[in-house]
């Protein structure tokens, strides 16, 4: 997995999170000339897969089989590097000490420039707070020397947290808006690979729309004023280290 390009890692407690709140983050990055992982903890296989458990006959095997599906499709259309799935289970997701040790290993083979997880705050569903809570934890042993010794150890990456669903609920404010217009067409292609969840491709559209009047409201002096269309917002965890303002 060492590469001599930038990386990035997002950390997604669902097989279809990193789609619909930082899709076009990973496909502007892929752009870039970025390699991004993205690691799914589990499938949501029990609580966000209700389209397939209404299907007669279904069962958790079938559930997880076409979750992975929609998730890999929709990685290729993002031109993600490399998607992993730790299938740890879901509503509640649980990490052991050695799913965490599993993660650390991987965060310390991608050395990522920047991770990507959800808002600390998520009352409607604690599976999200609880995936950014194991990523701050393993980008903290990642960092470690004693763990592991000898292998190289993480830097210090910047963890963003990608925009919850219900923002006003979840006490999360972006600091940042990323202009996704040049590949909104992938996003979108992305978001339509997640047939499970047909009912959020419109609501994560109209996301996209808002941060992107946002982005122009706000770009003046900052991003020359650019005419985004489509945006992502993120809040950042770690101060920023800067030269100049």
């Amino acid at each position: 997995m060492t590469t001599t390009k930038p990386t990035a890692l997002v950390v997604s407690a669902h097989s279809a999170d990193f789609v619909w709140r930082c899709g076009g983050a990973i496909a502007l990055h892929a752009q870039k000339g970025y390699d991004v992982t993205v690691v799914c903890l589990s499938y949501g296989e029990r609580g966000e897969s209700a389209k397939l458990w209404k299907q007669e006959g279904c069962t958790m095997e079938r559930v997880k089989t076409e979750r992975r599906k929609e998730a890999e499709n929709a990685a290729k259309a993002l031109g993600v590097h490399d998607i992993k799935f730790m299938d740890v289970g879901d509503y509640p997701l649980e990490l052991s000490r050695d799913e965490k040790f599993e993660l650390v290993d991987t965060i310390r083979a991608v050395q990522p420039k920047f991770m990507l997880s959800h808002s600390f705050v998520d009352n409607y569903n604690t599976d999200h707070s609880y995936a950014t809570r194991v990523a701050i934890e393993c980008r903290m042993i990642a960092q470690a020397w004693g763990h592991n010794p000898g292998e190289k150890v993480l830097g210090a990456p910047q963890l963003y947290l990608f925009e919850p669903h219900q923002t006003e609920q979840m006490e999360w404010k972006p600091d940042h808006f990323l202009d996704i217009t040049d590949v909104w067409d992938q996003k979108w292609a992305a978001i339509q690979c997640m047939e499970g969840q047909e009912h959020l491709w419109h609501y994560y559209q109209n996301v996209a729309e808002n941060r992107g009047n946002h982005f122009r409201r706000n770009s003046g002096g900052q991003s020359g004023g650019r005419n985004a269309k489509y945006a992502e917002g993120f809040k950042s965890v770690y101060p920023r280290t800067v030269d100049e303002l």
